[in-house]
């Protein structure tokens, strides 16, 4: 039998929880996933050198998608709060 431990959670932490809980995982996975022990950024160095030229590309295209979203939703509010 596996040792548990009960604890209380207030309802908009158990929704918060519960939403990055995935189908087929126990709230316990997902407190251990959440919560569990992060990565130095050091564990990533290298890691590009594996892809190809086209794979880099594809990245930094999607990057600077992202930031061009960024900067037009940033505008946006901007405008609103004139």
């Amino acid at each position: 039998m596996t040792d548990t431990k009960t604890i209380a959670l207030d309802r908009e932490a158990y929704e918060l929880l519960k939403k990055r809980k995935g189908p087929r995982e126990s709230f316990s996975d997902v407190v251990k996933r959440l919560a569990g022990k992060r990565r130095k950024l050091s564990d990533f160095a290298g890691v590009w050198r594996t892809l190809s030229r086209e794979d880099v590309r594809r990245i930094e295209d999607a990057i600077e998608a992202g930031r061009r979203l960024d900067r037009e939703r940033a505008a946006g509010l901007l405008k609103r709060m004139e």
